[in-house]
């Protein structure tokens, strides 16, 4: 019988359900450097071309707009490095949250006391998904596109379903 219970104590803590949630970036890398060179060569032609003509000041606008540019691609992959990491076992619901940093912040929850709400929009579909528990609540997912969050919605409310049910 006691080793039927440490069977079962280890088997608790394996998970059911694991997932791995990241932001989606429609731009891959190469196709990030390809289109900065292509607006660097526009913006570096056109520079060369006003300042040849006199107008000196849209040669510096042109420089400002490519490194606008540049920074709002940097800022938008920087933020793509955001992930959280969801597993579910028989004794714990774990959310881990990494910020862009590398910064991790984990929410572990009872599965039996945990609720998993989600919010819907009649045109859209899921808008927010928050799990909660007697003590705090976190979101989850709130960086995923509709339909990534309509898939996790439904498989991470099945398997929080097996897992509660299983006595």
């Amino acid at each position: 019988m006691t080793k039927r219970n440490a069977d079962t104590a280890g088997d608790g803590n394996r998970p059911v359900f694991a997932a791995e949630l990241f932001p989606h970036r429609s731009l891959s890398r190469k196709g990030f450097r390809v289109m900065l060179a292509l607006a660097g060569i526009f913006c570096l032609f056109y520079s060369i071309l006003f300042v040849t003509r006199g107008a000196w000041p849209i040669g510096i606008f042109f420089g400002a707009d490519f490194f606008l540019l540049y920074g709002a691609f940097w800022l938008n992959y920087r933020s793509g490095r955001v992930r959280e990491e969801v597993t579910v076992s028989r004794t714990n619901v774990s959310i881990r949250k990494f910020s862009p940093t590398g910064r991790m912040v984990e929410h572990d929850f009872n599965p039996f006391w945990t609720r998993f709400l989600v919010r819907r929009h009649s045109e859209i579909g899921v808008v927010s998904m928050h799990v909660r528990d007697r003590n705090h609540d976190t979101d989850v997912g709130s960086f995923l596109n509709p339909e990534d969050r309509e898939s996790f919605a439904k498989a991470f409310k099945r398997a929080l379903a097996s897992v509660t049910q299983r006595i």
